[in-house]
């Protein structure tokens, strides 16, 4: 990397994320088949209850990947016209299943649901996403808790490329529960000095041009351009916008590689999301054992 965010002199292009997801698989698949040697299957529950077409995609390559490395993972579509009080029940009966360790809770929900009364629902030990108020929290306090698993990937893409963060300044450009604020913590955490931005921030390119790493995650095509982005920069790209033709584009512009070393989509901080929600389940499981 470079002086910007590394003790090394060199600075990839393009900081891919299949490397660090397979060997995230790897290691669960390990973990998975330890567990179920000794009785314990780990088990991810996905809580359904919309008809929307992209998310269908996203659970059922959930669910392929969980088969592929060990884990059973159980369906619960509750249709798009489930209420409020039916998705709340599926949650807390699956907080009290016993023989089942991971809960996520898919988007989008039906019209006039809202994700934030329903997130208290899922019990913390099992919120293998991160999507507790609680999990946040006590992420906040530093206390023991499943991150947002795209918050984490972040975090552990850096790390697998070796970007130094203590005393380096992060840039997170996005606020969200999902990522921005997430992000932002595990970031401190690290000893980075961290800089929020988001759509009321004044001169947005002024603040990024500052970071050693910046970190996007608006959901805004091309947001982040060139003229963003100091040279020598780590650039996490955490959008993922659907295009006309069925592909995904980021919230980076690709011509930032030019400058600054830059997580592609896809192929970036996808798979590390993916390979870490079945990480955090597989973990799950084995804390529950004890």
């Amino acid at each position: 990397m470079s002086e910007r965010a590394s003790e090394s002199s060199m600075q990839p292009a393009s900081l891919s994320g299949r490397e660090l997801a397979h060997q995230l698989r790897a290691r669960t698949t390990e973990s998975a088949a330890a567990l179920t040697a000794a009785g314990t299957p780990p088990r991810l529950a996905i809580v359904v209850a919309t008809a929307d077409e992209s998310s269908a995609w996203y659970v059922r390559s959930i669910a392929k990947a969980a088969a592929a490395v060990g884990i059973v993972c159980d369906v619960v579509d509750l249709g798009a016209a489930a209420t409020v009080e039916e998705i709340s029940a599926a949650l807390r009966r699956l907080g009290e299943d016993d023989a089942v360790h991971g809960i996520i809770l898919q988007t989008p929900l039906p019209t006039g649901v809202d994700v934030a009364d329903l997130t208290l629902s899922i019990a913390p030990a099992k919120d293998v996403d991160g999507a507790n108020p609680a999990s946040l929290g006590r992420l906040a306090a530093g206390l023991p808790a499943f991150p947002p698993a795209t918050a984490e990937a972040v975090l552990a893409l850096l790390d697998h490329h070796g970007v130094a963060l203590a005393g380096r300044h992060a840039v997170v450009v996005g606020r969200s529960t999902v990522v921005g604020k997430p992000a932002a913590h595990l970031l401190l955490d690290r000893n980075a000095t961290v800089t929020i931005c988001h759509s009321r921030t004044s001169d947005l390119a002024a603040i990024t041009r500052q970071a050693d790493v910046l970190v996007a995650a608006v959901g805004r095509p091309g947001l982040i351009t060139p003229e963003h982005v100091a040279p020598g920069t780590v650039v996490i790209d955490v959008g993922t916008n659907p295009t006309a033709d069925g592909g995904l584009v980021g919230d980076v512009d690709p011509a930032v590689v030019e400058k600054a070393a830059l997580t592609p989509v896809p192929g970036g901080v996808g798979p590390v999301t993916t390979a870490l929600l079945l990480d955090h389940t597989v973990r799950a499981a084995a804390d529950g054992t004890g």
